[in-house]
């Protein structure tokens, strides 16, 4: 069976995997690394058990087929024999075993064996051993897997492991002894692993291929052959005995009528992924002091990864009670001894090698940092929840470690990854719907400035026109009282006219900011000097910050301190107080000035920064002081909040401005 040495007999279907972690989860060496978000197979650490293949629901694990290879050999001249595992009652239970081995060979088998013969020779092997005698303790090899679990990551059990081969091999010198050593020998069976010991180095040359029952239902259905077409045959001698067990779960044990003694405990038989394991550490420790540890790295072979996924566990083992019930315990006993006896001193000897691929662990620090990345601080932070595929927080810190996993594969560390992105996102949505709505802000004021501009440039020179002519005729007519009301009111219309227009050019003007290191303290106290409060209103300027610096364009925030605190003047025409505080951090300074006025409404607290927006009566304002306020801000690079209260009901009226200008000004 040509294969690279080495190599993996499952494969990855990358286009089918969900990365739910389920083979991580229950591959027993930990052979499946997760790169890119695809589990991948490690070929050098796998051990080919098929428990990534049983569990995943997406088909990604997939068994490299053998089908072209035993296509060949029954193409060729050569006799090919097949060595059918006992368990294939429990794969094939409607086809009766006659039925069954007349099928094979319609498909052109030669001979058909029974491996089960070969377990019997096995379990003659085992109770011979056991009956040496001696204080060595041993491990059964029966499965493969387990085998190649022991010399890679327990090779100091070698001189443990049972120096006896397993039912497959036994049967192949068998039929080698009979058929000679030009025959081809084709295993087929239940498990994935069995390929895999076709092509290990020890056995070289024992077979010639390995087939499991779901590769031979395959060639069943492609040749078209069904069991009410064939001719029935039995199975080539020598037949099987009680070793037809051996698919079951302690049948090794039944079989060579060795008991498993729960008060001397010198026999322990278990199975399973975690079990055999758990059993192989405690043999390993000493924990375990059992003669013989009989261990299957599934839940017995009727449970392999070679065979439809159908029937349950029972159903299976009770199809080969069946069989050894109906067909085996009908067999000829003295025939079946005779031809043991005959193969009594066939060579079932085998030796074993080291395949060393644990990984060591020399760098505690790095193992201690890469549990902190993930959260785990402490012992208390590891929650061993198990959702990564691996038993403890640890063994997965330690699977990074190895290169075999990746830290997002902790369910729990993702999560908070996920909740502080969202966290993140919202800010960002935050900070992209605040720039949206200053850019839109922006472009209104820029249109209003060019109308504006405009506006302006067209106006100014009549109005002065307009406003010399009426000062000239107020300076020559003034005495005369039927003239002088009329003329001092056209002159003092003239002068606001000139005051909007003026405040339309400071509008329009594209002001660069000059910034400068400026103490915002002595800025803020000389202002209030030439801001004097009206009569009933009371002050408080509060200092709420040890460092006063920011570099600011100190006449462009006057113009804004005038804007906001000339307006919160306004607001309190039967008195109130005023508060100006200073504040901030490292990173900004911040102008916080409140006012216990009248409020402003909800439904204008949106058009506030908006120009020519005024709540002021017609004629006292120009509605442009805080679009100005709000352009000298941004060009600063801050921004500026404002909450207010309108409605005594629901509290104390009064507005809050808030500004936060960055300490450190950045040049635009």
């Amino acid at each position: 069976m040509k294969r690279l040495k080495g190599k993996s007999f499952v494969k990855t279907v990358k286009e089918r995997c969900r990365v739910c972690y389920t083979c991580v989860r229950e591959c027993p060496a930990k052979a499946i690394r997760i790169v890119d978000g695809q589990a991948e197979i490690i070929d050098e650490r796998c051990i080919n058990c098929g428990n990534c293949v049983k569990v995943c629901s997406q088909g990604a694990k997939q068994v490299v087929s053998s089908i072209d290879i035993i296509d060949n050999l029954l193409d060729s001249k050569e006799p090919v024999a097949a060595l059918i595992a006992p368990s294939f009652p429990a794969e094939f239970d409607k086809t009766s075993p006659l039925q069954f081995v007349g099928m094979l060979k319609k498909l052109g088998f030669d001979y058909v064996h029974e491996v089960a013969f070969g377990a019997d020779l096995v379990a003659d092997a085992y109770r011979k051993l056991l009956n040496k005698g001696g204080n060595k303790n041993y491990i059964s090899t029966s499965c493969p897997a387990v085998i190649t679990y022991v010399e890679k990551y327990n090779p100091d059990l070698l001189p443990n492991l049972a120096p006896i081969v397993s039912p497959m091999v036994a049967m192949a010198r068998v039929a080698r002894s009979i058929y000679g050593r030009d025959i081809k020998l084709v295993f087929i069976g239940p498990c994935i692993a069995k390929k895999y010991e076709t092509v290990s180095e020890r056995l070289e040359g024992e077979l010639d291929g390995a087939l499991t029952f779901l590769e031979l239902r395959q060639m069943f259905a492609r040749k078209s052959i069904n069991r009410n077409d064939i001719e029935e045959t039995d199975f080539d001698p020598p037949h099987a005995g009680s070793g037809a067990l051996f698919p079951i779960s302690r049948g090794l044990l039944q079989a060579a009528g060795i008991e498993e003694d729960i008060v001397t405990g010198e026999v322990l038989s278990t199975d399973g992924r975690s079990n055999f394991i758990e059993a192989i550490r405690e043999f390993e420790s000493g924990e375990c002091n059992a003669r013989l540890l009989d261990v299957l790295c599934c839940n017995g072979c009727i449970m392999g990864a070679g065979m439809s996924p159908a029937p349950t566990k029972f159903r299976r083992r009770s199809r080969v009670s069946r069989y050894v019930r109906d067909y085996i315990s009908k067999r000829d006993r003295q025939t079946w001894r005779g031809e043991k006896a005959g193969y009594s001193d066939l060579d079932l000897s085998r030796e074993y090698k080291t395949n060393d691929q644990r990984i060591p662990v020399d760098d505690l620090i790095a193992l201690k940092d890469i549990l902190e990345k993930m959260g785990k601080f402490s012992p208390e932070d590891e929650l061993n929840c198990g959702a990564c595929g691996y038993e403890s927080c640890r063994e997965h810190a330690l699977a990074i470690y190895k290169g075999l996993a990746e830290d997002e594969m902790c369910l729990p560390y993702t999560i908070d990854k996920l909740r502080q992105t969202i966290s993140d996102l919202n800010i960002s949505n935050e900070k992209l719907a605040d720039t949206r709505e200053a850019l839109q802000h922006s472009e209104k004021l820029a249109s209003m400035g060019q109308l504006a501009a405009g506006i302006a440039h067209e106006v100014n020179n009549p109005l002065g026109v307009v406003l010399m002519y009426a000062h000239i005729l107020l300076d020559e007519f003034g005495k005369d009282d039927r003239l002088c009301d009329d003329l001092s009111l056209i002159a003092d219309q003239a002068d606001r006219c000139k005051k909007i227009v003026s405040g339309l050019l400071g509008f329009a003007r594209q002001n660069k900011v000059v910034l400068d290191n400026t103490d915002v303290f002595e800025m803020l106290e000389r202002f209030m000097l030439t801001a004097p409060a009206p009569d009933g209103i009371e002050v408080s300027i509060e200092h709420e910050t040890d460092n006063p610096f920011a570099d600011i364009d100190r006449d462009q925030i006057i113009q804004v301190l005038t804007n906001l605190i000339s307006n919160a003047y306004g607001a309190m025409p039967d008195g109130g107080k005023l508060t100006i505080s200073v504040s901030g951090d490292d990173r900004s300074i911040i102008f916080t000035i409140s006012d216990t006025g009248v409020g402003i409404a909800p439904d204008n607290l949106e058009k506030i920064f908006e120009p020519f927006f005024s709540t002021k009566q017609l004629g006292m304002g120009t509605g442009l002081g805080l679009a100005v306020t709000y352009g000298i801000i941004k060009m600063h690079f801050g921004d500026i909040t404002v909450k207010s209260n309108d409605n005594p009901v629901e509290g104390p009226t009064g507005t809050t401005f808030r500004i936060r200008l960055p300490r450190a000004g950045q040049q635009e």
